[in-house]
């Protein structure tokens, strides 16, 4: 992969090599001159690490997300933001093991950034998954009915429920109607 970089990038972080040399080369345009392009070298370099070191931590990795899905035998949707790609990648690596209730749960809250509920229905071979700690639908649905189909075990079914606003709460919170009328109701459904 070809990493480009602007100008400003690269010498913001050269480094000013003259000022480790002896006050007479400062007169020589040779010098100058040579020094000036392995300083925008050097910079290149630097520049290059930093981008390079992002790539090795999930949460600030854009294309080295590939690399990512490539360790964990992910395939990306077409129209998958990296925000997406990165919930994907997160509750992978939660989900490596044994599934328990608590493992199902760390993935749930990877995809929904809010906490889950989980109830065991033993005896009819389901559980119920809540999202309680976000309002509505989580954004990656998709992604996370994959990865559960992945992570639950076979034999096991599992219902989804999500929070929604109800009126009463809105009442209790002194928003009149005409406070709320500028909005549609799946905003007012998922007002906090």
């Amino acid at each position: 992969m070809d990493l480009i970089f602007s100008n400003d990038e690269i010498l913001s972080k050269a480094p000013d090599l003259m000022k480790h040399l002896p006050e007479y080369y400062y007169k020589s345009e040779i010098t100058k001159n040579g020094l000036n392009s392995q300083s925008y070298e050097v910079g290149k370099f630097l520049v290059t690490m930093e981008e390079v070191e992002k790539q090795l931590y999930i949460d600030s990795a854009t294309w080295g997300l590939d690399v990512w899905e490539k360790a964990y035998n992910l395939t990306p949707g077409v129209n998958d933001t990296y925000m997406d790609r990165r919930e994907v990648i997160k509750a992978k690596i939660r989900g490596q093991g044994t599934t328990t209730k608590q493992m199902l749960k760390n993935t749930a809250e990877a995809f929904s950034g809010g906490e889950v509920e989980i109830t065991e229905h033993s005896a009819e071979y389901y559980f119920s998954l809540k999202f309680v700690g976000v309002k509505g639908i989580p954004q990656n649905m998709g992604g996370f009915l994959n990865m559960m189909e992945d992570i639950k075990p076979a034999h096991l079914g599992y219902e989804i429920d999500y929070s929604y606003t109800v009126w009463n709460f809105i009442e209790d919170t002194n928003v009149t109607w005409n406070g709320l009328n500028t909005n549609t109701w799946d905003t007012i459904k998922t007002y906090s």
